[in-house]
C-alpha cells in the first residue's frame, strides 16, 4: 500500500474515516439506548454504565484523532511536504486504530473498549473489517519496518505541520535552549532530586515562557494556546520538570486574566509574566482527589483578612513559590461547589532549610518516583492570613466556576507535555536501537524493534496533531473541553506506552538509574493522573458527547 500515490492514500483514508464515523454513531445510539431505556436519561445511569461510557469516550477520541491526522496529511500534501515518512505514519495510524476500534482499544492495562460493550451487531462492526478500512489494517508489518528504517534518517519523524513562521521561530529557540541548558542536566537533577536551578528559571523567563499567553498590555507575549503547546512540548522533551514550570504560571495567569479585578491584574500578571513571581496551585486535599465539591479547607473572614484552616496535598513547587492560587470554602453551610472561593495568596519564598516560613502555614515534602525538579508537598494551614483583597474577582462563591474555566488550557498544556515526553522516549529508544548490537546485528535491524519504534513515532504524531487541534480550537475562542480531554487522554497513554517500549528496547540497561529512559518512564506515569485522571477525562468526554455538545 505504501507505494500508492499520496492522493490514493488520502482518498482511502477519507473513506476509512467515514466508516469509523458510522461505527461511532452506531455505538453512540446503542449507548444512549442503554442510558435511557424508557426514553428518560437519569444522571445516575452514567455511573452504572461507566465501563461503556468510558469505552465510548475512547472510541470517540480515536475517531477524532484519525480525523485530525488526516487533516494534517492533507495540509502537508497541499504544501508539498507529504513524503514517504508522513504517508507511512498516516497508513500505520489508520490501520492500527481502525483494527483497535473493531477489536478492542487499550484504555489501561487489562481494560479494553470493545464493540461488545455496546452490544453492537456484527454488521455494525463489519465496515471496519471489510473494504478499504479493513485493507488498511492488513499487512501493516512491512509498513512499520520501513518506517522504523526511516526513523534513523533526517525527517524520519515526519513534518509536524506547524504553518506559522512565528511558531517555528519560537519552537526552534526553545529547542536550542532545552538542548543546551536542560537536557544535559536533567538526569542529574532527577537522580539528586534537586530543584531546578534558579538561573534556568531566569533564562526561561527571559525567553518569555511564563508570559506566553498573558496579554501584552499585562507584560506578556500575548500569544495563543498553540504557542503554549509548542513550547511545553519542546521543554518537556528535554525534561518534564522544566516543561511543567510554565503550567503553574499558565493556570495562575488564566485565573487572573479571566476573573481578576483590575487591581489584581495590574499587580500580578506582569510579575508572573516576567518570572519575578512563581505561582503554585493549591487545590487538592488528602481525601478528595478529583472530588473538588468535597473540599474542607476553609477561609474565614476576619475584618480585612481571611484566615485559612485545613490541609492541602500534592502542591507542586509549593515551597519556592511566591503566590498561591488557593481554593477554599468560604461558606460552611454550602457543602457543594457553590461554597468555594479562589484566593490569590502571597507567601514568602521558602528555602530547603525552611520551606514554609509563613506564620500559620507548615508543610512536608512528598518523596516521589519521578516528576521531580519542583518537588511535591503537603501543606497545613492553621490561621494563615490573607488580605481580603486577595479574593479573586472580589466575590465569594465563584471559585469552582473560575477554576473550571482554566481546565481546557491546563489539559491542552498537559497533553503537550505528554507529547514531549513521548518524543523523548522515542528518541532514546531509537538511539539505543542504533547503538546496541546483538547477534552481530544492530537492534534496529530486528523487525519487532523497528516495528515498536514505528508505532511509537506514529502515535506520537497522532497525539501531537490532536493536541494542536485542541489548542487551535481554544485560540479560536471555541469551547473545547471535549477536545482538550481527548488530547490529554490519548497523549498521556502514548507517553507511557512509548516510555515502556523504549525501556524494553534498552533491555536490562533501561532499568539502571544511569540511563535516562528510567527517568522518563517515571515521569511518564504521572501524566495519566494529574490535571484530571484518565478516568475523569473519559467521563467528561462521554458526558459531553452524549449531551449533544458535538
Amino acid at each position: 500500500m505504501t507505494d500508492r500515490p499520496n492522493k490514493t492514500l488520502l482518498a482511502t483514508t477519507e473513506r476509512a474515516l467515514a466508516a469509523a464515523e458510522t461505527f461511532l454513531a452506531a455505538a453512540r445510539a446503542r449507548f444512549v439506548a442503554r442510558l435511557a431505556p424508557d426514553g428518560a436519561m437519569a444522571p445516575e445511569r452514567f455511573t452504572a454504565e461507566q465501563l461503556a461510557g468510558h469505552a465510548f469516550a475512547w472510541m470517540a477520541s480515536y475517531v477524532e484523532a484519525l480525523r485530525q491526522l488526516r487533516n494534517w496529511a492533507v495540509r502537508l500534501d497541499d504544501g508539498g511536504m507529504f513524503g514517504e515518512a508522513e504517508a507511512l505514519i498516516l497508513e500505520i495510524a489508520y490501520g492500527e486504530y481502525i483494527a483497535q476500534l473493531a477489536g478492542g482499544i487499550p484504555m489501561a492495562q487489562g481494560e479494553f473498549a470493545r464493540p461488545q460493550d455496546f452490544g453492537l451487531a456484527d454488521e455494525e462492526v463489519e465496515p471496519l473489517r471489510a473494504g478499504e478500512a479493513g485493507a488498511l489494517s492488513a499487512g501493516l508489518g512491512p509498513a512499520r519496518v520501513r518506517l522504523g528504517t526511516l526513523l534513523g534518517e533526517s525527517g524520519g519523524f515526519g513534518h509536524i505541520g506547524i504553518e506559522d513562521a512565528t511558531l517555528e521561530m519560537i519552537r526552534d529557540q526553545v529547542r536550542r535552549f532545552a538542548a543546551r541548558t536542560v537536557a544535559p542536566q536533567a538526569q542529574g537533577w532527577h537522580r539528586r532530586d534537586e530543584l531546578i536551578p534558579l538561573p534556568v528559571i531566569e533564562e526561561l523567563a527571559g525567553i518569555g515562557v511564563f508570559g506566553m499567553t498573558i496579554p501584552e498590555e499585562n507584560g506578556g507575549l500575548g500569544l495563543g494556546k498553540t504557542a503554549m503547546a509548542t513550547v511545553s512540548e519542546e521543554l518537556s522533551r528535554a525534561y518534564l520538570g522544566v516543561g511543567s514550570l510554565g503550567t503553574r504560571s499558565e493556570i495562575a495567569g488564566e485565573l487572573i486574566r479571566l476573573n481578576g479585578t483590575t487591581a489584581q491584574k495590574e499587580r500580578w500578571l506582569p510579575a508572573i509574566a516576567s518570572g519575578a513571581v512563581l505561582p503554585t496551585a493549591v487545590f487538592t486535599e488528602p481525601n478528595t482527589g478529583s472530588d473538588l465539591a468535597s473540599l474542607q479547607t476553609r477561609a474565614e473572614r476576619d475584618g480585612g483578612v481571611y484566615r485559612v484552616y485545613g490541609a492541602k496535598t500534592w502542591i507542586t513547587h509549593g515551597a519556592r513559590s511566591d503566590l498561591m492560587t488557593l481554593l477554599a470554602r468560604t461558606d460552611p453551610t454550602e457543602r457543594g461547589y457553590r461554597g468555594l472561593s479562589m484566593f490569590l495568596a502571597e507567601k514568602p519564598r521558602g528555602t530547603e532549610q525552611d520551606p514554609f516560613p509563613a506564620a500559620g502555614m507548615s508543610g512536608t515534602e512528598i518523596p516521589v518516583l519521578g516528576y521531580r525538579g519542583m518537588k511535591e508537598y503537603e501543606i497545613a494551614f492553621d490561621g494563615f492570613t490573607m488580605p481580603a483583597d486577595g479574593l479573586l474577582g472580589g466575590v465569594e462563591g465563584q471559585g469552582f466556576k473560575q477554576l473550571m474555566a482554566t481546565f481546557e488550557s491546563a489539559r491542552i498544556q498537559t497533553a503537550a507535555r505528554a507529547v514531549g515526553v513521548a518524543q523523548n522516549a522515542l528518541e532514546l529508544g531509537l538511539a539505543y536501537a542504533f547503538e546496541r548490537s546483538q547477534f552481530d546485528r544492530k537492534l534496529i535491524a530486528f523487525p519487532r524493534i523497528a516495528g515498536k519504534l514505528a508505532l511509537m513515532a506514529t502515535e506520537t504524531m497522532v497525539a501531537r496533531q490532536l493536541t494542536y487541534f485542541a489548542a487551535r480550537e481554544k485560540d479560536g475562542d471555541r469551547r473545547c473541553d471535549i477536545e482538550a480531554g481527548m488530547a490529554k487522554l490519548l497523549a498521556a497513554r502514548v507517553a507511557w506506552s512509548n516510555a515502556d517500549n523504549a525501556l524494553q528496547i534498552h533491555g536490562g540497561n533501561g532499568y539502571a538509574l544511569e540511563y535516562p529512559i528510567s527517568r522518563v518512564l517515571c515521569d511518564a506515569r504521572i501524566l495519566n493522573i494529574f490535571e484530571g485522571a484518565a478516568e475523569i477525562q473519559a467521563q467528561v468526554i462521554a458526558r459531553g458527547l452524549i449531551a449533544g455538545r458535538n
